[in-house]
C-alpha cells in the first residue's frame, strides 16, 4: 500500500498536471515579483487577476483551439469585468446586469467543453469584479486592460514553455488511456467467472467505457489535427501508434463481448480451464498499466516475459479442456475457447506494437494511416453562431441550467446585500462552481466543495495558530494555488481543500484578523451550496429520465448504420473499409453518450430514477448488440472467411427490420408491421446445418484417428459457429430491445 501511494505521488510530480499548476503559479508571481522591483507593484494584481481568469480554458487540444479559446477568454473576461465595475455604484443596474451576463456567459456552454470552460472564465470575472473597487472611469479601463495584459502574459507564457518542454499534455493523456483500458481489461477478466457479481462489474465496464471514449476524443484532437496542421514528427508518430493500437484494444475488448450464459452452461463444473484466459487479461492488464506509468517516469518499457508465458499457459488450456471432456462433446466449448484465444492473441499483439514503438524499434515506425483518412476520424465542435441561439430553448438542458445559474447568481447577490455579509461575492463564486446541468452532479460537487472547505479551513487554522509569519503565507500561498489548479479536475475535494487554503492565507497576508477571513470563507460556502442544491432541484430540474429518449434513439440509429456497414464489409471485405471505421466510431460514442446518461440518472434522487431497472435492460442490451456487431466484424476483418452468403443477409434485413421498428417507438414514426415470415426460420435451420456438416466431417476425422486439425477446418469450424451464434445471438438481442423498448414508450407516453 505505502509503495503503490508513493508511486502515484511520484507520478504525479512528473505528471503534466503538476506541471500545468507550475506554470499556473510562476506566470502568476512572475510579473508580481518583476512589478514589484520595478515599483509598480500596484499594477501586478490586475495582471495576476487576469492569469488567474483565463487560464482554465488552457485545456489538452489542438494548437490552434487552445490559441483561439484563450483569446476568446481574454476579450470576454477583460470586458465583463469593466461592465461590472461601471455598473457597481448602482444597486439596481446590478440587479440587472448580474442575470443578463450570467445568461449571455452561461449559454456558450452549448460548445463543447472548452467552450464550458470560456463561460466558467467569463462567470468568475464577473464575480471577481464584485470584489475589486475602482473608483474612476480610466482606473476601470486601465484593470480591464491589465487583466487582457495577463491573459495573453499566461498564453504567450504557456507557448513559450511547451515549445521549450513539448508534449507534456499527450503524454498525460496517453498515459491515462494506458492506465483506463488496463484496468478495463482486468475488470473483463474478472466477468468471465464472477457469476455473482456480474451486474457491479458491467456498471464499473460502463463508466470505464464512457472515460475511455472520452480520452480517445482528446487524443483525436490532439494527435490527428496537430498532424494535420503541421505534418509529421518522429515524437508525433510514435504517439500517433500508440494512440491507433489503443484504440484497437478497445475495439477488439468491445468486440469481443462474451455470452457468459453460455460461458456459464459450459464451464460451470469446470471453472479451472478459464482460469488461463482470465489471468492472461488480468497480464496485459497490469502491463498496460505499467507501460502508462513508463510514459511519464520516462524509465525502461517493462519484460515481455509474463505476457509471453500467460499466452502459452491460455494456448495449452485449449487443449487440457478437450482432454478432459472429450470431443464431440467438448466441441463447442472449445470453440468458445479458440474464440477467446484468438481475441486475446490480437489483443497483446497490440500492446506488443506499444511496446516496439516504446522501445523506438525501427519496424514500428510506418504509420498506415493516411492523412486524408485521419480527418475523418476528428469529431469536429461546430462554432456556429446558430448553435448559441438554438439553444435558447426549455428542451435544452444547457438553456435550463443558464436559468437556474441566473436565478441563483441573482439571490446569492441579493442574499449578500441584504444581510451585509462581508465578501459576500464568494456566495456567487460558491454558486458558479457547484452547480452543474444536473443534480446528482451538483449534489456531488457540494458534498466535496463543504468537505474540502472544512478541511482547508482546519489546516489553515493550525497554520495561523502556529504562526503569523507572512512568509510562511506567502509559500503556503503559492503552494496551494500550484496543487488547486493541479488536481482540480482530477479530485475536486482535494482541490476545493487547497483553493480553501490559497485564499485564507492571501487574505491573511491582507488582513491580520486572519480568523474572520476563514469563519466567512466557512459560512459563504455553506449558503452559496443550499443555493445551488435547492434552485437544481427546484427550478427547472433537468432530471435525466427525460433526456435518455433522444440518447437511446441515436444508439439505435448508429448501430443500424454500424450493422449494415459489417454487413457490407463482408460482401466487400478487400475493399477500403474506411466506411466501416467510421460507422463503428459513431456507434461506440453513441453507445458511451447513453452509458454517460445513465451514470448520471443513477445520482438523481431515488423519486427521480424511473423505470430504472428497464432503463438498465435497454442500456445493457444496446451494449450488448453493439458488442456482437463489432464482435462479428472483427471475425470478419481478421479471418479468411467465404463470402456472405444469403441466410446471412436474410438475417441482417431480419434484424435490421427490428432496430427499425424500436428506432420508429423512439421517435413516434408511424409503425410498420413487422414481417416474421418463414424466412428467418429457414436461414437458420441451413446455417446450424452447414456447421453440424462440418462437425460431422470432423468427428469422422477424428475417427479415422486425425486428431490434429488442420487450420483450414479449424477456420471453417469456427467461422460456422460464431456466424450461426452471432447472428442467432443478435436476432435475439434485437427482439429483445424491442420489447423493452415498447415497455419503455408505454412507460413514458
Amino acid at each position: 500500500m505505502i509503495k503503490d501511494n508513493l508511486k502515484s505521488i511520484e507520478l504525479f510530480f512528473k505528471g503534466s498536471h503538476f506541471y500545468r499548476g507550475l506554470i499556473l503559479t510562476t506566470s502568476i508571481l512572475i510579473p508580481l515579483v518583476l512589478f514589484y522591483s520595478l515599483d509598480i507593484f500596484s499594477y501586478a494584481p490586475s495582471i495576476a487577476i487576469g492569469v488567474f481568469l483565463n487560464a482554465p480554458s488552457d485545456i489538452p487540444g489542438s494548437l490552434k483551439r487552445k490559441i483561439n479559446g484563450t483569446l476568446l477568454s481574454i476579450l470576454l473576461t477583460s470586458a465583463t469585468t469593466c461592465i461590472i465595475l461601471f455598473g457597481k455604484p448602482f444597486f439596481y443596474v446590478l440587479v440587472v446586469l448580474i442575470p443578463v451576463l450570467t445568461f449571455l456567459i452561461s449559454l456558450l456552454s452549448a460548445y463543447g467543453f472548452r467552450g464550458s470552460l470560456i463561460a466558467f472564465s467569463g462567470l468568475l470575472a464577473m464575480v471577481i469584479g464584485l470584489g475589486v473597487h475602482y473608483d474612476t472611469p480610466s482606473q476601470i479601463l486601465i484593470h480591464g486592460l491589465l487583466i487582457a495584459c495577463g491573459g495573453l502574459w499566461y498564453l504567450l507564457y504557456t507557448l513559450l514553455v511547451n515549445r521549450l518542454i513539448p508534449k507534456k499534455d499527450e503524454d498525460q493523456v496517453i498515459s491515462e488511456t494506458l492506465l483506463l483500458t488496463g484496468k478495463y481489461l482486468k475488470v473483463r477478466a474478472k466477468l468471465i467467472t464472477k457469476k455473482n457479481n456480474r451486474t457491479k462489474l458491467q456498471n464499473e465496464l460502463f463508466l470505464l467505457q464512457t472515460q475511455i471514449s472520452e480520452k480517445h476524443e482528446t487524443l483525436r484532437e490532439m494527435l490527428l489535427t496537430e498532424r494535420k496542421r503541421s505534418g509529421r514528427s518522429h515524437f508525433d508518430e510514435k504517439r500517433l501508434l500508440i494512440f491507433i493500437s489503443l484504440v484497437d484494444i478497445f475495439e477488439l475488448a468491445l468486440a469481443n463481448n462474451l455470452d457468459y450464459t453460455k460461458i456459464d452452461t459450459h464451464f460451470s463444473e469446470r471453472k479451472q480451464h478459464l482460469k488461463p484466459f482470465k489471468n492472461l487479461n488480468f497480464v496485459m492488464g497490469n502491463h498496460l498499466i505499467m507501460l502508462s506509468e513508463s510514459v511519464i517516469k520516462g524509465n525502461k518499457i517493462p519484460t515481455k516475459n509474463k505476457l509471453i508465458k500467460a499466452l502459452n499457459k491460455a494456448s495449452k488450456g485449449i487443449k487440457y479442456y478437450v482432454d478432459d471432456v472429450q470431443l464431440p462433446k467438448a466441441r463447442e466449448g472449445a470453440m468458445m475457447l479458440h474464440n477467446l484465444y484468438d481475441y486475446q492473441e490480437k489483443l497483446l499483439y497490440e500492446i506488443r506494437s506499444i511496446r516496439r514503438v516504446m522501445a523506438n524499434v525501427k519496424s514500428a515506425s510506418s504509420l498506415k494511416l493516411q492523412d486524408t483518412e485521419a480527418v475523418q476520424f476528428i469529431t469536429h465542435q461546430e462554432y456556429s453562431s446558430s448553435i448559441y441561439f438554438e439553444n435558447i430553448s426549455f428542451k435544452s438542458p444547457i438553456f435550463r441550467h443558464t436559468l437556474r445559474l441566473m436565478v441563483s447568481m441573482l439571490a446569492a447577490f441579493l442574499f449578500g446585500e441584504y444581510f451585509e455579509i462581508r465578501n459576500a461575492y464568494w456566495i456567487m463564486l460558491t454558486v458558479i462552481v457547484i452547480m452543474r446541468p444536473n443534480y446528482g452532479l451538483t449534489k456531488e460537487r457540494t458534498k466535496n466543495r463543504i468537505i474540502g472547505t472544512l478541511i482547508g479551513a482546519v489546516f489553515a487554522i493550525a497554520i495561523i495558530m502556529l504562526t503569523t509569519n507572512t512568509i510562511v503565507y506567502a509559500v503556503l500561498a503559492a503552494l496551494s494555488l500550484t496543487f488547486a489548479f493541479s488536481l482540480i479536475q482530477q479530485n475536486y475535494r482535494v482541490g476545493a481543500t487547497f483553493i480553501t487554503t490559497y485564499i485564507i492565507f492571501v487574505y491573511a497576508l491582507l488582513d491580520p484578523n486572519a480568523m474572520n477571513v476563514i469563519k466567512f470563507r466557512v459560512i459563504d460556502t455553506l449558503i452559496g451550496a443550499l443555493i445551488s442544491l435547492c434552485t437544481t432541484y427546484f427550478l427547472w430540474p433537468n432530471w435525466e429520465y427525460k433526456n435518455l429518449n433522444d440518447v437511446i434513439e441515436s444508439v439505435v440509429k448508429n448501430s443500424t448504420i454500424y450493422l449494415l456497414a459489417t454487413q457490407n464489409l463482408s460482401h466487400n471485405k478487400n475493399s477500403d473499409n474506411i466506411n466501416y471505421k467510421l460507422s463503428r466510431k459513431e456507434a461506440f460514442l453513441a453507445v458511451g453518450n447513453l452509458n454517460a446518461a445513465f451514470q448520471r440518472m443513477t445520482q438523481d434522487p431515488k423519486s427521480k430514477q424511473i423505470e430504472l431497472d428497464l432503463i438498465y435492460k435497454i442500456v445493457t442490451l444496446n451494449h450488448t448488440f453493439l458488442a456482437a456487431v463489432a464482435s462479428l466484424g472483427s471475425f470478419i476483418q481478421h479471418h479468411k472467411t467465404r463470402e456472405a452468403s444469403e441466410q446471412f443477409d436474410v438475417f441482417i434485413n431480419h434484424i435490421k427490420n427490428n432496430l427499425d421498428y424500436t428506432f420508429a417507438l423512439l421517435h413516434k414514426d408511424e409503425l410498420k408491421p413487422l414481417h416474421t415470415g418463414a424466412d428467418i426460420s429457414e436461414a437458420e435451420d441451413k446455417l446450424l446445418l452447414n456447421f453440424q456438416k462440418l462437425s460431422k466431417k470432423r468427428n469422422k476425422e477424428i475417427e479415422k484417428g486425425k486428431t490434429i486439425i488442420d487450420k483450414s477446418m479449424l477456420n471453417d469450424l469456427q467461422e460456422a459457429h460464431l456466424i450461426y451464434n452471432q447472428l442467432l445471438w443478435l436476432k435475439g438481442l434485437s427482439e429483445s430491445l424491442k420489447k423493452s423498448t415498447e415497455k419503455y414508450v408505454n412507460a413514458f407516453s
